[in-house]
């Protein structure tokens, strides 16, 4: 693990995977596990994906055996290197490591070739000249059986030529593909004679223009799986149906190596979308700032929006394995970053939509150092000097002119707790000629009730936030809400998913007012502003001395009676 929270490994009771796992063990099916977390390079990951790094992963560490990061790359049209640092990256940041266990699909092309051929020289696979949309008319339905190829019967000698004219680059794209010969008839779609391998004239990012041909996922996966000595092929539901082929294949090659596949429910989250397709329009349509906008939930938008690995490692294991296909609302996720974030956050005070204050009564040339708690139940955190002045800015929310019944903060000729420091009363307001907007309000303070309390035993029932005008910083902040204002964008397939796209999604803070130590903040450090949420410093377009700052989940509770 690559952080101190190790949750991951946290005792809980077994799901159904790790019991056939345990079984497995336990009859001496298995001396040893050995998982892989197969992803495709053709985009980031997302908090889907989490869910299978961390069951792949943590069932590794958990027998200490190896898992193993293998890229299929098997598409080379629309597959990037950049996609695969990305992706290792992740994996790397939620704090799981495959050691020397690094592999590529396009490690095996010249294996896979050969049981191609093997599989054409048992009469098993052939060369066919049908269009894709002639395959698919004649694949048949759910209740009616397909129509075998004209070219099924081709001979052995046939295929094999044709296949070698294939691979050296002879035949143009969709002209021609390798099917695999099973079962026209069969109530598995995925049996009647699917595709094992069709023409691209694409250069790969790893084998350059060295292949002209390249293998389907089916194909390629569970061959992958048996050179590598996998045990258990995990993999979510919409796999299952594959699930014949997979084993077809490797009782047809009789691999030494025979893994067994187990599907489990993938993570369905609201207000969201999780189809890697749909993800990339939003990126090309510039509907969000690229794979790693924090209204994302692709894993390096999470990472930049504030969410810590620990945060998301224990979301995986609350949800848990299932074998039925739920929904897991929002808020789980949010209360799992809250939850973490309010254990380690150090707390501080920031202004987001300043007022000025200016106590009258207080020297006007005078700065006091006020002592503050960096986190309340943490008392190794240590403490702050907070610089107190007799200007200061407070939220424009906690001023109310004509206060409603229930609103306890400041009023005029009302008295409130400032955090840390003093009682202050609203003697007066000044507005803008000509809006009517308050522009300033003027207060009185008793220097009696440094730290909060009052020698007179007086109470007062508000407390607010605050930061000297003299010496905060002016710097922006960005408040995310969720990406999609209805809970299922893809509920009614009539409707582009996209219409469903919160407008109010981001909001830009230009004039926030924080206190002056956060200037000094680095990029990703989180903290929790107090009475606002957690927040972090943007990874990206943070400078030294000059921090943005995102929001990442608002506070469940607060501090404050208000």
């Amino acid at each position: 693990m690559t952080d101190s929270t190790n949750n991951s490994l946290e005792a809980r009771p077994l799901d159904f995977i790790r019991q056939i796992i345990s079984e497995d063990l336990r009859s001496g099916k298995h001396q040893q596990i050995v998982t892989r977390f197969p992803p495709e390079p053709n985009g980031f990951l997302h908090i889907g994906h989490a869910k299978s790094i961390c069951l792949n992963f943590g069932i590794g560490l958990e027998h200490g055996s190896p898992c193993h990061l293998r890229f299929d790359d098997t598409n080379p049209s629309k597959e990037e290197s950049a996609y695969v640092e990305s992706i290792k990256k992740d994996v790397q940041w939620l704090g799981f490591d495959w050691g020397e266990n690094l592999f590529y699909a396009s490690d095996y092309f010249d294996r896979l070739y050969d049981c191609a051929i093997q599989l054409i020289k048992m009469g098993k696979a052939y060369v066919c000249e049908l269009s894709a949309d002639e395959i698919r008319a004649y694949r048949g339905t759910l209740t009616e059986p397909g129509q075998e190829s004209p070219y099924r019967d081709r001979t052995i000698g046939e295929n094999l030529d044709l296949f070698e004219q294939m691979k050296n680059g002879a035949c143009a794209e969709g002209s021609k593909v390798l099917r695999a010969k099973i079962d026209m008839s069969s109530p598995n779609l995925n049996m009647r004679d699917p595709v094992l391998y069709r023409i691209l004239h694409v250069a790969h990012h790893r084998t350059g223009d060295k292949w002209s041909i390249y293998p389907m996922y089916d194909f390629t996966h569970s061959i992958s799986d048996a050179i590598e000595g996998i045990t258990h092929s995990l993999c979510t539901l919409e796999f299952e149906d594959h699930r014949p082929l997979y084993n077809w294949f490797l009782d047809t090659l009789q691999t030494d190596c025979h893994p067994r596949q187990i599907e489990f429910a993938r993570l369905n989250l609201t207000y969201t979308v999780m189809s890697k397709r749909k993800i990339l329009q939003l990126v090309q349509g510039d509907y969000v700032k690229g794979w790693d906008d924090p209204r994302m939930l692709t894993i390096s938008g999470l990472r930049r929006r504030g969410y810590r690995a620990s945060a998301i490692r224990k979301f995986c294991a609350d949800i848990g394995i299932g074998k039925k296909e739920s929904w897991i609302d929002m808020s789980v996720l949010e209360n799992a970053a809250r939850d973490d974030l309010n254990e380690s956050a150090p707390r501080v005070m920031a202004v987001l939509n300043p007022l000025k204050v200016i106590i009258d009564n207080y020297p006007p040339d005078q700065i006091e150092e006020l002592e503050a708690q960096n986190h309340p139940q943490r008392p190794e955190l240590g403490s702050r000097r907070l610089p107190f002045t007799r200007e200061l800015y407070i939220e424009r929310e906690d001023f109310m002119e004509e206060p409603a019944k229930k609103f306890f903060r400041l009023g005029p000729d009302r008295e409130v707790r400032l955090r840390y420091g003093y009682f202050i009363r609203c003697v007066s307001v000044v507005k803008d000629a000509a809006t009517g907007e308050i522009t300033e309000i003027h207060c009185t303070y008793d220097p009696e009730t440094r730290g909060g309390s009052a020698p007179d035993g007086r109470k007062v029932k508000g407390t607010i936030h605050w930061v000297s005008a003299l010496h905060a910083i002016q710097c922006p902040v960005r408040i995310y809400d969720r990406l999609f204002v209805t809970a299922n964008p893809d509920a009614d397939k009539n409707i582009d998913f996209k219409d469903h796209l919160n407008p109010q999604s981001l909001t830009i803070l230009e004039n926030c007012m924080l206190e002056p130590m956060l200037a000094k903040a680095q990029a990703g450090e989180q903290f929790q502003f107090e009475r606002q949420g957690y927040f972090c410093t943007d990874l990206i377009d943070s400078k030294p001395g000059a921090p943005v700052f995102n929001r990442t989940v608002t506070l469940k509770d607060s501090w404050i009676n208000t």
